[in-house]
């Protein structure tokens, strides 16, 4: 009953999260394309007024009219419409997630046996949930200090924007060291989500709040408030690919079982965010078909470095064993967690509805097996003690 529970609460937090990802993330794109598209207003009028850039728009069988101040109007309405509770949802949401899935159980999810450094191989459950913690905490401050020190006056954005970009390589390197693939992925993609929903909690909504605060006194609001809050949505604008993609990457262990997978994490987060950047120039009346391009090329370089050796290829083309020995082995290394009734605690059923105590299963996932298994990566921190002998049983397992 209890990992019924588990299951349902992951099943309802993961809706929420999802729901609330999809309506931050959508109101910050329609927010970033409505503020590039702006077109300076034609009514006299309005300029007098302060309106800066308006755009014209039609959905859903009606007209809208949005315009910008570039200045305090005339007045504020009490019902000014706020944009955070859906940042915050996602993130507390997704972090309770990650406590469900990957805290209770951090020996099973967060260790990396196969880690080339020695003390993260031999980290206990307690302290690979400490280093994750600290990795986010990290992740933001140094994200976050980069900001304040290179581009303080949000003078210098481009040297800041190559400064974060190699703090992600640099966090992708480390967390594929430190933690086993699945969570090094998913723990890169919480710094990049961490930082967005700080920058609206402690960058964006209190620039805003202090422009509407001196609005409403008569006063003239700091430009710097709205400059620094303009500068937190574009970082951003430009994190949400890439975080969505961390975030299903738990799907395909080609990817995060890779000896090189912090290359393959880096080439598509950076592939994320030149695919956004085209759109943001699109806005903006700028078609510049060179972002998406390089963004392609990107993710190919990506897939060419996660394709299969030719030696693993040939391996499933030969004779190998015979599919009685592969199938005992799977029984005993697998089975506890992939059947349809797992005797693992923790599994109410099969991880990823795989279950091996099916012959036609297991041949129907053929090259998957072989795949998780010869990276190592699989059974999970190899709890079952899967021997180096009986991984390449599987890899040579041809029929």
């Amino acid at each position: 009953m209890l990992s019924y529970l588990i299951d349902f609460s992951n099943f309802m937090l993961r809706w929420l999260h999802v729901i609330a990802a999809i309506a931050w993330i959508g109101e910050s794109i329609y927010f970033v394309m409505l503020d590039n598209g702006l077109k300076s207003p034609k009514d006299e009028n309005c300029r007098k007024k302060g309106v800066f850039g308006e755009m014209w728009a039609v959905h859903g069988g009606g007209f809208y009219h949005n315009q910008k101040y570039a200045t305090s109007p005339e007045k504020l309405p009490d019902d000014l419409h706020w944009s955070f509770w859906k940042a915050y949802t996602t993130w507390l949401s997704g972090f309770a997630l990650f406590i469900i899935l990957y805290m209770v159980n951090p020996g099973f999810y967060l260790v990396n046996p196969n880690s080339n450094w020695e003390w993260a191989a031999n980290m206990t459950g307690w302290q690979a949930n400490v280093l994750a913690l600290t990795f986010l905490l990290l992740g933001w401050v140094v994200y976050n200090e980069m900001c304040k020190r290179i581009s303080p006056n949000m003078e210098r954005d481009g040297l800041l924007s190559i400064g974060v970009a190699i703090m992600m390589v640099v966090v992708a390197y480390l967390s594929t060291q430190m933690f086993s693939g699945r969570a090094a992925f998913l723990l890169t993609g919480a710094v990049m989500a961490t930082a967005m929903s700080a920058n609206v909690f402690f960058w964006i909504i209190p620039g805003q709040r202090r422009i509407v605060k001196a609005m409403k006194a008569g006063e003239t609001p700091n430009p710097l408030d709205g400059k620094r809050g303009k500068q937190r949505s574009v970082h951003n604008t430009y994190f949400t690919l890439p975080v969505v993609l961390l975030m299903i990457s738990n799907h395909y262990s080609f990817a995060y079982s890779h000896a090189h997978a912090w290359v393959i994490m880096a080439l598509l987060i950076f592939a994320g965010a030149l695919i956004r950047q085209y759109f943001v120039l699109m806005h903006a009346g700028k078609i510049q078909p060179g972002y998406p391009a390089v963004g392609v090329l990107l993710i190919m370089v990506a897939f060419w470095i996660g394709m299969p050796s030719s030696q693993q290829i040939n391996s499933n083309t030969e004779s190998g064993p015979d599919i009685a020995d592969v199938q005992m082995v799977i029984e005993q290394r697998c089975v506890a967690c992939h059947a349809q009734s797992p005797s693992q605690p923790g599994f109410s059923a099969p991880p990823a509805g795989f279950a091996y105590d099916n012959l036609d299963q297991i041949l129907h996932h053929k090259e998957s097996i072989q795949q998780v298994v010869a990276s190592g990566y699989m059974p999970l921190g190899n709890m079952t003690n899967m021997s180096d002998e009986e991984r390449a049983l599987i890899q040579a397992w041809s029929e």
